[in-house]
């Protein structure tokens, strides 16, 4: 145990003096920091993977990455509704290593493990029957077709790479996130390798194409998980836990729990990212040079989100660990920190970017951008909108990250349908075909709906502290 962790377990001074505030607020910053960090660095590795399959697939032609885009989007409909189920392991967990209860980790990552292999069996369906579902929609027989072919390397790959996620959960929980960082290095190479060798034949294995794309990163994933399994089984501090004790029982009330907290994260990530799917299909209704101007901004995007992302789990993780304790000043400063982090910097970034939206338009295109110039300069014009839009996205995951350590998740859902679906969903519609503005209006929605969410959410976090704060308060009363 660190000096970190032996102040925070150990007994709170009753004292409100400025330098007491100013010392509590540095050490937050330093804990949030520590988590941050890693994990941040581990989401940005896996956006480095997908980057690189995309590239390598390139090599066989434009047929070949449409159908890749295709069959991400399948894919990631059914990935993402498991990743914000396994997602409840970070808090459960949290809240167990804050009271001092290692039984109690090592039980949230035994429901994790097992919740991965139950959810994630239906989830392959979704892939597996992925060609059906394009054509279903619409998408030419010969681009589905391809799409098939990828879905079915990646489709097995889903339980690995949920239980991997559990897995970091556990290691976040426990102060500890920094092996899921080794182990994604360690995978971005080895993934480009691997796929580059299946896409096409090379050292003596079958010429697999774009098959082979998707088995690559299947196998990648379980190199992953076992890296991951063995971290936690070997090295410590996880060893100590023993996280495979009695792994055949399923611990049903534990589980209930997990998919009372998890359930509604994995609805409200679906109903934000399909709110941008929504996007891109309004885009194309709008024309080509719209939606190839909006997958660029929101690739910028994502890659932006990333980090705040990573805040938001360590804001879980701390809230976690200090409803575990029963420490109600230190929920508010844990998530107040996680926020002024994400602010900064996302307020940098995006400053960053507003000065460079012309050059990163340049940059997609390479020597292509002399014809490109339409696509160019409306891909800054969003960037330009998206100013608000990606601070307010930064505010609302990292405070969403927060609430899911007060293990309050069901709120926040019906803040989601409202705000994304009730007023960005309208709002991009009206603005993108009843004005003018066009793909300039739908980003503006995306915008209002994202801002009302951080709003709402940043309330519910303040409601749910003074509630808590009050009850401490009548509490101590003699």
């Amino acid at each position: 145990m660190t000096s970190l962790d032996k102040i925070e377990l150990g007994p709170i001074a009753a004292t409100t003096s400025a330098g007491a505030i100013r010392t509590r607020l540095a050490l937050e910053l330093t804990a949030t920091l520590k988590l941050a960090v890693p994990i941040a660095l581990t989401q940005l590795g896996q956006i480095a993977m997908m980057t690189t399959d995309l590239a390598l697939i390139g090599r066989l032609g434009d047929e070949a990455v449409a159908a890749a885009a295709l069959a991400h989007t399948v894919f990631f409909v059914s990935f993402t509704f498991g990743m914000g189920l396994v997602s409840a392991v970070a808090p459960l967990a949290a809240q167990a290593f804050g009271r001092r209860d290692p039984r109690l980790v090592r039980r949230a990552l035994r429901v994790g493990l097992w919740a991965a292999l139950m959810i994630s069996l239906p989830m392959m369906m979704l892939p597996l029957f992925g060609e059906q579902i394009l054509l279903m929609l619409g998408q030419a027989p010969a681009t589905a077709h391809l799409a098939q072919k990828y879905l079915l390397g990646l489709a097995w790959g889903i339980t690995p790479a949920l239980a991997f996620l559990a897995i970091r959960g556990f290691m976040g929980a426990v102060n500890r996130p920094e092996p899921g960082l080794w182990i994604t290095l360690v995978a971005i190479p080895a993934n480009a390798v691997l796929v580059w060798l299946l896409i096409h034949g090379a050292w003596g294995l079958p010429r697999l194409e774009l098959f082979g794309a998707g088995l690559a990163t299947t196998i990648v994933n379980f190199g992953m998980f076992l890296a991951a399994l063995w971290f936690a089984t070997s090295r410590r501090p996880f060893k100590k836990y023993r996280v495979l004790g009695r792994i055949w029982r399923i611990d049903w009330p534990l589980m209930r729990q997990l998919v009372v907290v998890g359930a509604p994260i994995s609805i409200a990530f679906l109903l934000e990212y399909g709110l941008f799917g929504a996007a891109g299909l309004l885009m194309g209704l709008i024309g080509t040079t719209p939606l190839a101007a909006h997958q660029i901004a929101l690739q910028i995007a994502a890659i932006l989100f990333m980090v705040p992302f990573g805040i938001g789990m360590a804001a879980t993780v701390r809230v976690g660990h200090a409803v575990g304790r029963g420490d109600t000043p230190a929920i508010s400063r844990a998530g107040f920190v996680a926020m002024l982090l994400g602010i900064v910097f996302m307020s940098v970034m995006t400053l960053a970017v507003l000065l460079g939206r012309y050059a990163i338009g340049r940059f997609f295109f390479g020597d292509a951008a002399d014809s490109a110039g339409a696509v160019i300069d409306l891909t800054a014009a969003l960037l330009l909108v998206g100013a608000t839009f990606f601070v307010a996205d930064g505010i609302q995951t990292v405070v969403a990250g927060a609430l899911r350590g007060l293990n309050d998740t069901r709120v926040p859902l019906l803040f989601a349908a409202i705000s994304y679906w009730l007023v960005g969903f309208p709002a991009a519609c009206g603005l993108g075909f009843r004005t003018e503005l066009g793909a300039i209006g739908v980003w503006i929605g995306l915008s209002c709906g994202t801002a009302v969410y951080a709003v709402l959410v940043i309330l519910r976090f303040r409601l749910l502290t003074q509630r808590l704060a009050g009850t401490d308060n009548r509490g101590r009363k003699p």
